[in-house]
């Protein structure tokens, strides 16, 4: 049995609403309350680069014990910066726990995914009335009791902090392996749970970043380590019963910036150890049965080909961009893995995002001008292609929990910008869709009173922009007139898509007269791989260019105006949002700044940080390459504020975040409070004990989601 993959149509919860706070707790309050922003002290610091020479003054933020962070001065400024915040959103705690009931009464607090048949049980997740985490349960296929194999609820009690990372169930069904975070470090440790006795085995594994792999029989498992620098550069072999001290290195990587995984291929024969980075890929296999065998070598890694491998009846299954940069399908024989031999051609049209094989057919999942397609196709029948075929013009689908390698039905999942999420089984023979489950939202929701539009707007240098948009219909009544306000998401960056699927969440804002948009800027792959290369590295500031350009067009067609438009995005998305508030900070009437990875010169400039010597291929490497240093240098967001005025802002931050570390949102607060000339909201929101998701649980999540809407609302006067 391979990891444990049971998905459950994402939603959120939201706490109780609490009884207001009594006079006296409200005198007591303002009392408390700081009457004016922290201001960051400013100390020397400077470094040079190339021949140039930058000061900053707000260096001290970074405690120089990180990952500790314990320096008093450090953590008293991050506390006012919180209470400020406090104090600040007082006022509209009415507001968010208007948002809040909304958020909650669209939810199914009590719920259950679709059981899912993998060997010889049905496996499920559940959520209880008022429960922060779920329930793992599973069932025998031919007849027998529920089974209760992991309860995150009681794994959590008394932490105010807890995530299970990895989940993996072994081939005999008898082991649970599971892997839980307890303070948004990312640094896991593992656990393995007889299924039998339910007890606990002695097998301890701390500081993982990876997933579980069953192999040798169930007496062996595949994991990776976080190294100081919060870098997989291993794969692992542990033995059951073994003392971790005594556990294999199957792999170990070289080069820093490369990253190592583990899998198993479809059919449960080969142990997959893949390395990479973010443009780079090479793979080792390994017989599952045997992993300490010698591992074959796919093909040697040669900078800038990616590619992934699976295998069926000794024919090896290569999805590359070697001839084509979105990619093709090739396979070769397991004695010449080195040998690829096309079987779908790489193609300008159709952008292909991944495949998986099944014993008697394959799936090819892609996007044709941005929108999701699935295709089966046959081994014994190369011209015989099926696409699955959906009701609306613009979805979101794609293969769903598929665990088995022998099956007759697809379980896939479906959504829209106006359609809730939906489970479905695709009978292969008969090409039906059957509806296992459509996403509740008690409090009602009608989804002909919502309209989605899918525009293309011109970027300055005449690029098509694609841009989803929801609203409702009656908008114009709502806002009494045309126009109103506009939220506009954007990422851009890793060739990660946004895709336009659905939120309950987003709806506070739609019922409000918003318009809820998001722009399919480049950075991301959502129109190919050249869409993604064309807003990265030296081409990296059209990113910004086309969400500003977006957000002007939107207004010339009159969907919104100047000022009328909020806008958000996080971490990468969060540099996004820097980058366009120091370029056209009239634009914008609110701007939600999640982790943001603003401090992107000095980051890129330390190889060691986490994810730095990783981040070059996306980035550029300042430190080798000077061209590289003066164009990050050019829209670094905290290196580029100036005296002017800004939007009102919220920026959050993790303390424990090992992606974007916790000093830049603190930081690029404390320059915008010197150099701003405005007298604009700006607030920073520090989650002390949590990491780069923010807080976890359903509910605190959802909490946040309120903060964020409330403080839109207040500063766009709705």
């Amino acid at each position: 049995m391979k990891t444990l993959h049971i998905a459950i149509a994402a939603v959120l919860f939201a706490l109780p609403v609490g009884a207001p706070l009594r006079a006296e707790e409200q005198t007591e309050l303002s009392k408390q309350a700081p009457s004016a922003p922290p201001v960051a002290e400013k100390r020397e610091h400077s470094f040079t680069h190339h021949g140039v020479t930058l000061s900053d003054p707000y260096n001290w933020l970074r405690d120089q014990s990180y990952p500790t962070v314990d320096d008093k001065q450090v953590l008293d400024h991050l506390k006012a910066e919180n209470a400020w915040f406090q104090a600040r959103m007082a006022p509209h705690k009415d507001t968010v726990e208007t948002l809040f009931r909304e958020m909650r009464g669209r939810i199914k607090e009590a719920d259950k995914s679709t059981p899912q048949k993998d060997g010889q049980w049905l496996y499920w997740v559940e959520y209880e009335e008022g429960a922060e985490y779920k329930k793992w349960w599973r069932k025998p296929v031919a007849g027998g009791p529920d089974e209760l194999i992991l309860d995150e609820t009681v794994l959590a009690k008394g932490k105010k902090y807890f995530r299970l990372g990895a989940l993996s169930i072994s081939q005999n069904g008898q082991m649970l392996a599971y892997s839980t975070d307890t303070n948004g470090s990312e640094r896991y440790t593992v656990k393995i749970k007889n299924l039998k006795t339910g007890k606990l085995r002695r097998d301890t594994i701390p500081g993982t970043l990876s997933s579980l792999v069953w192999v040798a029989g169930d007496k062996g498992l595949v994991y990776s380590l976080a190294n100081e620098n919060w870098r997989t550069d291993n794969a692992r072999l542990h033995w059951l019963g073994k003392p971790v001290s005594s556990d294999v290195e199957l792999y170990r990587e070289p080069d820093e910036g490369f990253g190592v995984g583990a899998s198993l291929s479809s059919n449960e024969k080969w142990l997959i150890i893949g390395t990479g980075d973010h443009e780079t890929s090479e793979v080792r296999m390994v017989p599952a049965d045997d992993p300490l065998a010698k591992p074959l070598l796919v093909r040697e890694r040669q900078k800038g080909l990616e590619y992934a491998v699976d295998e069926r009846d000794g024919t090896l299954y290569v999805y590359t961009n070697d001839t084509h940069e979105n990619f093709r399908l090739a396979t070769a024989p397991m004695s010449s893995p080195s040998e690829w031999t096309t079987l779908i051609e790489g193609s300008d049209q159709f952008y292909m995002t991944g495949f998986s094989l099944f014993r008697d057919f394959y799936v090819i999942e892609g996007r044709r001008n941005g929108l999701h397609q699935i295709e089966l196709r046959y081994y014994d029948d190369p011209a015989r292609i099926e696409p699955i075929k959906f009701p609306e013009a613009s979805y979101v689908a794609g293969l769903s929990d598929n665990p088995e390698w022998a099956v007759s039905k697809l379980r896939l999942s479906y959504e829209s910008m106006v359609s809730p999420a939906t489970t479905y089984d695709y009978d292969v023979a008969a090409r039906t869709l059957e509806v296992l489950k459509v996403q509740e939202i008690p409090s009602g929701y009608d989804a002909s009173q919502y309209v989605t539009e899918r525009l293309e707007i011109e970027a300055r240098d005449g690029t098509k922009v694609p841009v989803s948009i929801v609203m409702r219909k009656d908008r114009d009544a709502i806002n009494k007139g045309p126009g109103g306000p506009l939220h506009l998401y954007g990422y851009g960056a890793y060739g990660m898509a946004m895709d336009p699927g659905f939120s309950t969440v987003r709806l506070s804002l739609v019922d409000r007269g918003f318009a809820y948009a998001i722009a399919h800027i480049r950075g991301g792959d959502d129109l190919g791989r050249a869409w993604y290369k064309a807003g990265k590295l030296k081409q990296r500031t059209n990113t910004f260019n086309d969400f500003v350009d977006v957000a002007k067009g939107l207004s010339a067609l009159g969907y919104t105006e100047a000022g009328k438009v909020s806008i958000s995005g996080g971490s990468a998305g969060g540099e996004l949002m820097g980058a366009v508030i120091n370029s056209d900070p009239g634009l914008f009437g609110a701007v939600v700044a999640q982790v943001p990875f603003v401090d992107v010169l000095n980051t890129m400039l330390d190889a060691s940080l986490p994810l730095t010597p990783g981040e070059w291929p996306e980035w550029g490497n300042p430190i080798e390459d000077k061209e590289a240093f003066e164009l990050i240098r050019s829209y670094s967001p905290y290196d580029n504020v100036k005296a002017q005025a800004y939007p009102p802002m919220l920026v959050t931050a993790g303390l424990n975040d090992p992606r974007v570390t916790y000093w830049e949102p603190a930081k690029w607060v404390a320059k915008l409070r010197e150099l701003k000339t405005d007298d604009n909201e700006l607030l920073l929101k520090t989650n002390m004990g949590a990491g780069h998701g923010g807080k976890s649980g359903r509910f605190e999540g959802l909490r946040e989601d309120a903060e964020e809407y409330a403080f839109i609302l207040w500063q766009m006067g709705n």
